[in-house]
């Protein structure tokens, strides 16, 4: 029995480190092309990468509205927007939550930045930012720094839900101090 039992929980870790591996590897890389995206915000205004050209876009994928970690990285992003900003970027979220769900989490914590909801997470598998779990579909919390061009500039996966927004400042910073 206990056999039996670590050779399932051995496919088990084996199977989500592969998905965690096939959608690494799918992520758009530095000096890429982002991938286009159309996607509505929480009032239902449609975002295009082009509508960002001429900027620098933080796009950031998170996994669920008004859970801890997304929360953590919203409000970072919402407390860092001034600096961005003043740096030229703007910050734009990507979930698979739906507008009405995007609408509520932005009004409770007062986000000044759109959060598109992408239902079908094809936007996020562009981006190698999708975990399928049998039945349940989610963003994974990767960033993608998007220079002016439409190029990417700096990849975080997996990231640090409270640290990323000082992370994208930081490196932000070089990049065009070069």
């Amino acid at each position: 029995m206990k056999m039996l039992v670590l050779l399932i929980a051995s496919v088990v870790v084996l199977a989500f480190v592969m998905i965690r591996a096939s959608h690494a590897a799918n992520a758009p890389q530095p000096g890429q092309a982002a991938p286009d995206f159309n996607l509505p915000d929480q009032s239902g205004k449609l975002h295009r990468l082009a509508d960002y050209r001429g900027k620098w876009l933080v796009l950031y994928f998170y996994p669920k509205d008004d859970t801890p970690g997304c929360t953590k990285q919203a409000c970072a992003f919402r407390d860092d927007i001034f600096t961005l900003r003043k740096l030229g970027a703007e910050v734009v979220g990507v979930s698979v939550d739906d507008t009405a769900s995007h609408a509520e989490f932005a009004k409770k914590y007062s986000l000044p930045f759109p959060l598109l909801a992408d239902q079908q997470g094809t936007t996020a598998a562009r981006y190698g930012s999708i975990t399928n779990l049998i039945a349940f579909k989610f963003a994974k919390r990767n960033t993608f720094l998007i220079d002016p061009q439409g190029l990417v500039a700096k990849v975080y996966l997996s990231a640090e839900a409270g640290r990323n927004s000082e992370q994208v400042i930081a490196d932000l910073t070089a990049l065009q101090a070069r």
